[in-house]
């Protein structure tokens, strides 16, 4: 698999001018910017880029970044992706194999500062002092369906899933009843060769139906959330927890999917969002994905909706949901953000 490595000649920059890509605090300092943009970059795949790093132009980058922003990690050549691998984003191709590299900030690393409100957190806790308000997205029947992608174990913490499985990319919380599953339910049909990787019966994946305030059709990454005529999107993600299962009585994922096309009122919507798991808490944070930390934000600004109780998944309608070509290009689940709970990273929930 062919890698992009920093190159040689003078690194692209941002300039003053081209702020006005990214809903940010004025704060932010281009250099800090500028800093952030190579980094991504330069960690890219080459099949990414179309043409030289110095070429590219500001819609290009600031696709780039926001379809880095939620699900992709730093690359880490000491450490590969798993034979086979293809996010979040995250949500794109090739996002896997740069998660599973990925190296997170020490634990006693100073919090960033100028950031708005982060995101995973304990939905339980309403404590948050974050001081960066911005308006909450419409409801996602009023906005398009860009992206669906999956976590392997949850980034959030709530009262149906709390059981903590570890630090790292591999991290996260499981639902509380995953240890009470039977022989049956835990028999992989698939003895670990279904088409959508990094999930087995037995495991929590978080689950992220990604809205754009743009004018777009659902694609593959992040970046299919903002077009070359709209840059600056509102971003809004609905989120469920689910324990798979070996069980055709479970939930069938590809009911979740894309519809197909455009509705009545033109927008793009799933067949269903998931219901009967509890009051989804509203609040405002970030993109996720393990290349941030409590050291390293997401400068995106994202409003999420979060369901508290865990449902039940066939592991077989993900294998199918991925062998069908889903239009997202999601052929495995991918790593998470270890939670956020620095006070000053979280907003207040109303």
């Amino acid at each position: 698999m062919c890698r992009v490595e920093q190159p040689s000649h003078t690194p692209f920059h941002l300039t003053l001018d081209n702020l006005n890509i990214f809903r940010v605090p004025r704060r932010f300092s281009p250099c800090r910017l500028s800093h952030m943009m190579n980094m991504h970059i330069y960690r890219l795949k080459s099949e990414c880029l179309k043409g030289s790093i110095m070429r590219i132009d500001i819609f290009a980058v600031s696709g780039l970044v926001l379809a880095l922003a939620a699900c992709s990690g730093p690359s880490n050549d000491a450490q590969s992706a798993p034979e086979g691998a293809s996010d979040t984003a995250m949500a794109g191709s090739d996002v896997s194999e740069m998660e599973h590299g990925a190296t997170l900030a020490s634990s006693d690393a100073p919090l960033c500062e100028g950031f708005g409100p982060q995101t995973p957190r304990d939905i339980t806790s309403t404590e948050g002092v974050n001081p960066i308000l911005f308006d909450l997205a419409p409801a996602p029947t009023q906005m398009n369906l860009c992206n669906i992608h999956t976590h392997t174990n949850a980034e959030h913490k709530g009262p149906g899933f709390s059981v903590f499985v570890g630090d790292g990319v591999n991290g996260g919380y499981a639902c509380n009843d995953a240890d009470t599953l039977t022989e049956e339910e835990l028999r992989d049909p698939y003895d670990g060769e279904g088409a959508f990787g990094h999930v087995s019966p037995g495991d929590t994946i978080e689950v992220h139906w990604v809205y754009s305030s743009c004018d777009i059709a659902p694609g593959e990454g992040l970046g299919s959330c903002l077009s070359e005529s709209c840059t600056d999107p509102v971003l809004r993600v609905e989120a469920q927890a689910f324990l798979v299962v070996n069980d055709p009585e479970a939930l069938d994922f590809t009911q979740f999917g894309y519809a197909g096309a455009a509705n009545e009122a033109g927008l793009h919507q799933p067949l269903a969002l998931p219901s009967g798991t509890g009051e989804p808490v509203l609040f405002r944070g970030s993109t996720t994905g393990p290349s941030y930390t409590q050291a390293a934000c997401s400068p995106l600004q994202v409003t999420w909706n979060v369901r508290p109780q865990c449902a039940r998944v066939d592991i077989s309608s993900l294998h199918r949901w991925a062998e069908e070509g889903n239009v997202f290009n999601e052929t495995e689940s991918h790593g998470v953000r270890q939670l956020v709970t620095a006070p000053e990273l979280l907003s207040p929930i109303e």
